[in-house]
């Protein structure tokens, strides 16, 4: 809670010598929490502030390595970094990594508290706010339900990833020295009574504002999270089952306007191409994060950048030309593919994801499909005689090839879910830069059915579980799951056919408790196997900073730091 502390101390400095007339009177001449949320619409205001810090703290790559090691993955059973995977950070080398002080781990603490005293301060406006400014207590309750979810929302990651913290339920105006760790229990008990209050007053599908605004079926979807994380298995189906005997449904047919740039598409490809996430008719939808092109207050999206092999990076053909000629601009060509932009292999899909979940169902699986995990590679320069023909390494003379780079940072499947090809609007000679400008998921149906197939496990009904996962497997065309078939680890298998790229595995595999075991067994780091995993980082390391500034108050670090 640096960004608290800090900032008031300032704050106290600079009125500690004023008279209490002065610290008495109202700003006049410039927003402040006092005259910010006086009227609707700046309460709409500050609901949008909460969307666009969270879409930078969970969705943007302000900080490059931890939105590799939370959107990314890597470190966990699915992903590694492959860049450079014996480097010095994002996850290579959890020993070495994992420290107190490290900004890839401290950043989302420091961000998550920002989040939640931004919606503490807009909950305590919403709550003091004049009757008179609403059409009805509906509209009231309708805004106090969205920036409650963001608070509820953002302890659902603080809590797997750090055990205990603090629970902040009211926004923080003076220097506060004395923090402590709340029980687990009590938190999640705030966060279900926040995401209840959600589910009774958030709009449902269709009735929202504005295309991204939270509604009935995401708190849903995160409360049934909750609930599982808690093992109250029940109470986590009963959620599930609102949203998905709800106004949603898996997309099972083809629908809105798909590029098809290597030839071929389906219904999951569909769900990923730009424009489609936030369609009134794509009813698979919970929470779509908006990144808008081109516009004041846009944003973009750095999918080939982090998923994408460095292709561009190779080096030349067998016979010496270089492997990647690209595209034709200005004159000159650049180097890199418009189908495949300029990624930079921040995240190379383990072995496990990359090939073994598959070995069932390889030709059917529509997942797997050539144009939604692009596995071949063709030389590029039509000075070569290899022009055209499939990347093959073996081809070069032996000994002139580096192994790990080759496989790890060069070529590997590209899964294109996050990728936009032949559709960038900026940097052309750079094929988009590895940026493009496609929405992203936040919340999708197919996980909640995921879910509550978990919730059915453990409640011991199997039957029930495979009828949930094989939802999903007929619309992917792969074999159904027999029931005596289904356990946590399996649906940690679908999850990854399914989710790869979308869901925070970082916090899955710790609700489950498999973090430990997956990790060492799936994560095949080929310079430090199993990321160097070490049994106490099961928790993040509190940040020192935190614990140093809470002068008036023990607060205890993390085991193992």
């Amino acid at each position: 809670m640096k960004f608290v502390l800090l900032g008031v101390v300032v704050l106290i400095a600079i009125i500690s010598s004023c008279n209490s007339d002065i610290l008495d009177e109202r700003p006049l001449d410039f927003l402040a929490p006092e005259n910010s949320f006086e009227t609707v619409d700046g309460i709409r205001q500050g609901i949008t502030g909460l969307h666009a810090t969270a879409r930078t703290t969970w969705y943007g790559s302000a900080n490059q390595d931890a939105f590799v090691i939370m959107m990314g993955n890597v470190g966990t059973d699915v992903a590694f970094h492959g860049e450079n995977p014996g480097g010095n950070n994002r996850l290579v080398n959890y020993e070495a990594e994992m420290t107190s002080t490290n900004g890839q781990f401290t950043y989302y603490w420091e961000s998550s508290y920002k989040i939640i005293q931004q919606a503490n301060i807009l909950i305590d406006a919403i709550n003091k706010s004049d009757d008179d400014i609403w059409s009805d207590a509906s509209e009231k309750n309708r805004f106090l339900a969205e920036a409650l979810f963001f608070r509820a929302w953002t302890y659902r990651f603080l809590v797997p990833l750090y055990g205990e913290v603090p629970l902040v339920t009211e926004a923080i105006s003076s220097v506060k020295t004395d923090f402590s760790r709340d029980p687990i229990a009590d938190i999640y008990a705030q966060v279900e009574e926040d995401l209840i209050f959600g589910a009774e007053n958030l709009p449902g599908r269709g009735e929202e504002e504005n295309p991204g605004r939270i509604t009935k079926g995401a708190a849903l979807h995160v409360l049934s999270e909750v609930y599982l994380a808690q093992s109250k298995f029940q109470l986590a189906v009963d959620a599930a089952s609102e949203v998905i005997d709800g106004p949603y449904a898996l997309m099972t047919e083809r629908f809105g306007s798909t590029i098809e740039a290597f030839g071929s598409g389906d219904v999951f490809l569909d769900l990923f191409a730009y424009g489609n996430h936030s369609l009134e008719a794509n009813t698979e939808a919970l929470w779509v994060i908006q990144i808008e092109p081109l516009i004041a207050g846009g944003s973009s999206f750095p999918g080939e950048r982090a998923w994408g092999p460095a292709y561009f990076r190779m080096g030349n053909t067998p016979d010496g030309f270089q492997a990647f000629r690209g595209e034709l601009v200005n004159g000159s060509y650049t180097g890199y593919q418009d189908t495949l932009s300029r990624p930079v292999a921040w995240v190379r899909p383990t072995n496990y994801t990359a090939y073994d979940i598959w070995k069932s169902d390889w030709d059917n699986d529509i997942r797997n499909a050539k144009h939604n995990i692009k596995r071949k590679f063709y030389f590029d320069n039509p000075e070569s005689a290899f022009d055209k023909q499939e990347i093959d390494f073996s081809l070069y003379p032996e000994g002139t090839r580096d192994g790990i780079r080759d496989t790890c940072q060069y070529i590997y499947p590209y899964f294109m879910k996050h990728a936009d090809p032949l559709n960038h609007f900026t940097d052309p000679g750079r094929s988009g830069g590895g940026f493009n400008h496609k929405d992203v998921y936040a919340l999708r149906l197919g996980e909640t059915y995921l879910i509550r197939a978990e919730a059915y496990v453990g409640l011991g009904n199997t039957t029930l579980a495979a009828a949930d996962i094989n939802a999903i497997r007929n619309r992917a065309n792969a074999t159904p799951v027999d029931a005596a078939d289904v356990d946590l680890d399996y649906i940690l298998d679908e999850r990854a056919r399914e989710l790869y790229g979308e869901e925070f595995r970082h916090i899955t595999l710790r609700r489950m408790g498999k973090l430990l075991e997956r990790v060492r067994l799936y994560n095949n780091n080929p310079i430090y196997p199993a990321c160097n995993i070490q049994d106490h980082n099961v928790l993040f390391p509190i940040p020192q900073n935190q614990i140093d500034l809470n002068i008036d108050a023990p607060f205890e670090q993390n085991p193992g730091y």
